[in-house]
């Protein structure tokens, strides 16, 4: 009997071997994306999918066995390794989505390289190794010798691959309507989780009917009431419109001083000059910085796991620079990239601008990173502004700078700091230079404008298109710094801020607004300085030069589903609302009833209704070459 049950365990070697193999990368991932990881949870989640996939290698295969099990091991490691590199970038799960993005992906290496800790590596050293012995014909035979490659008990198989695929549907079937994907994730497993994805997204989103989307009820789930006489409405009719998109520029930026050095003087004396916005938050999800430029151009939100120029460019979106084009005024966006990147093209067909300027045009000066520097950006655009301004046609023109960008690798020559020994190679210290040096850049391009004549004629607003610095990709001396900066720990909503400022003539200035905004808002606050009414027109944002009590603000993809922002706090769901947490706003705000149950509910059917009403927008009917 004990010599039959040494048999039967011979004949499973394989499916031994690579299922201790598969535990010690389990963990290893594990520890990595999830907080306080219980002992026996990552096993009790994984091992079920990996046995299932084990338990078909054996009843289907003899011959090619070690292949196989190599090929599975390969499959499964690739899929953690992305996990934890996306984890480290978005804070979120990846999906069977971001494969549509693996172009976007290899043109940013260097923003993924940078988050690579060579010890993530050590997950793939068994392929090599093995794939090594594998490739010498002595080896491989003495490798297949080891496993014993004979047929594996039938019964045996059957009893592991049941128990398996129950312990895989209990994994799942408790936690599909979660709507926290991370802890989605963490409670079905990471694999499991893969796959529920894929399947659940074969069920068609039942949407609400476009003729019951009205205005009205958008404004009532935010919780506003438009006044009747809207201050400031016109009072910048006739102007130029310029917007300013900032790459990667965070709020903590704004006065602040390392050894005694002002990291972004220019932007400083602009917060002092104008209206600024210092409880202002980004709203983008996998587009990143075409995702901000689809939002504040629509006032919607992002769709839901996918970047918007991959989402919506086939539809008739109602956006800013239709509006201005139906006031006179020509449109035009700028960016050193090339426009096929996040298919800037479409989009920029599908929000109606007249024309965009790219890498094409701005061509190879300076270089750094994906384009020309900014200052390169700004000169030329300077003069192209000032070309369209003596045509005598007002403009709207929206500007996309990108020298600080992910991983912050600007050249030293263009310093305009010099950072003390803490902040020295490091992502830190890297972000400060690369933000000083952008400030610099930024600081020109609005003293050309002045000279030009072109400020004093213009509504000029300035933001940040999404956050530098996650959380999740500083290391212990990155948090330090962060701790060091703020004077206690970096938090979520630390994370999100985003400066806003407006520079527009009639406005109250200088001002510092304390209400919250995001940039679904700066369409209608736009709209209103410009004496344009939207009665007619959808938009899911608010204008916040009037609306400065309350806002209800619903996040994605950086934050799981079912996040929020209020006037008072930052709301992020656990697996419900119930055991969610809150981020108060203010270092005192302890209250309980930060947020409700009814903002929760009312913030996921904003971004359903918005969902609903561009999916069912006609489709663009693109123009085709004779």
């Amino acid at each position: 009997m004990l010599q039959f049950n040494r048999i039967r365990l011979a004949n499973i070697k394989p499916f031994v071997f690579f299922s201790v193999i598969m535990i010690m990368k389990i963990y290893l991932v594990w520890t990595s994306i999830f907080d306080g990881v219980p002992a026996w949870g990552p096993l009790l989640k994984e091992i079920p999918f990996i046995w299932v996939l084990f338990c078909l290698i054996e009843w289907f295969s003899s011959k090619r066995k070690i292949g196989l099990y190599l090929t599975v091991n390969l499959i499964v490691t690739a899929i953690f390794f992305a996990a934890v590199m996306y984890h480290k970038y978005y804070g979120v799960i990846v999906n069977y989505t971001a494969l549509q993005q693996v172009n976007q992906v290899t043109a940013v290496k260097n923003s993924v390289f940078s988050l690579l800790a060579p010890y993530y590596l050590l997950i793939f050293l068994d392929i090599v190794v093995i794939g090594f012995w594998l490739f010498r014909k002595k080896r491989a035979e003495k490798l297949k010798a080891f496993f014993n490659l004979k047929k594996a008990s039938t019964g045996v198989i059957a009893g592991i691959f049941a128990f398996s695929l129950l312990l895989c549907i209990f994994n799942v079937w408790p936690n599909r309507a979660s709507m926290n994907e991370i802890k989605q994730a963490e409670q079905m497993g990471i694999l499991n989780y893969e796959t529920f994805t894929i399947f659940s997204s074969s069920k068609k989103e039942e949407l609400v009917d476009k003729n019951q989307i009205s205005q009205a009820k958008i404004d009532n789930l935010k919780g506003i009431t438009t006044p009747a006489e809207p201050k400031y409405f016109g009072t910048a009719k006739g102007k130029n419109l310029i917007i300013i998109q900032m790459e990667s520029f965070q709020n903590f930026l704004i006065d602040l001083k390392i050894d005694g050095q002002e990291v972004t003087p220019n932007m400083n004396k602009l917060v002092k000059e104008n209206t600024y916005f210092k409880h202002f938050y980004q709203m983008v999800g996998q587009g990143n910085t075409s995702d901000a430029e689809f939002v504040v151009n629509t006032s919607f939100y992002i769709p839901y796991n996918e970047a918007a120029t991959q989402n919506y460019p086939d539809k008739e979106l109602p956006s800013l620079p239709k509006l201005m084009r139906d006031q006179g005024y020509d449109t035009a966006t700028f960016h050193t990239n090339v426009v096929d990147f996040w298919n800037r093209g479409e989009l920029y067909k599908a929000i109606g601008f007249n024309r965009y300027y790219d890498q094409k045009w701005f061509g190879t000066e300076d270089t750094v990173f994906f384009g020309p520097s900014d200052e390169v950006l700004y000169k030329k655009t300077a003069d192209e502004l000032d070309r369209m301004q003596q045509a005598g046609q007002p403009f709207y023109t929206q500007v996309i700078s990108m020298t600080a960008h992910h991983p912050f690798t600007t050249p030293h020559e263009k310093d305009k700091i010099q950072l003390p020994e803490r902040y020295q190679d490091n992502m830190v210290g890297d972000y400060l230079r690369a933000q000083s040096y952008a400030d610099y850049a930024l600081g020109q391009f609005i003293q050309d404008l002045k000279q030009k004549g072109i400020w004093d004629n213009s509504v000029v607003v300035i933001y940040g298109d999404h956050l530098g610095l996650p959380m999740y990709s500083l290391d212990k001396h990155g948090l330090e710094l962060m701790k060091e900066i703020y004077g206690r720990d970096y938090s979520y909503i630390d994370m999100m801020n985003i400066p806003m400022l407006i520079h527009a003539p009639g406005v109250d200035t200088p001002a510092v607004m304390n209400n919250v905004g995001g940039q679904v808002d700066i369409l209608p606050t736009v709209a209103n300085l410009f004496g344009i009414k939207l009665d007619n027109h959808i938009h899911f944002g608010e204008d916040i030069l009037n609306q400065t009590t309350y806002n209800l603000l619903p996040q994605r993809y950086y934050l799981p589903s079912g996040s929020f922002l209020n006037d008072q706090a930052l709301f992020i769901p656990g697996v419900w609302y119930n055991d969610g947490t809150k981020y108060p706003l203010a270092k005192d705000g302890v209250d309980q009833a930060l947020t409700t149950e009814s903002e929760y509910n009312r913030a996921l059917e904003l971004l359903r209704l918005s969902d609903s009403y561009v999916q069912q927008l006609p489709d663009r009917v693109k123009e085709t070459k004779e």
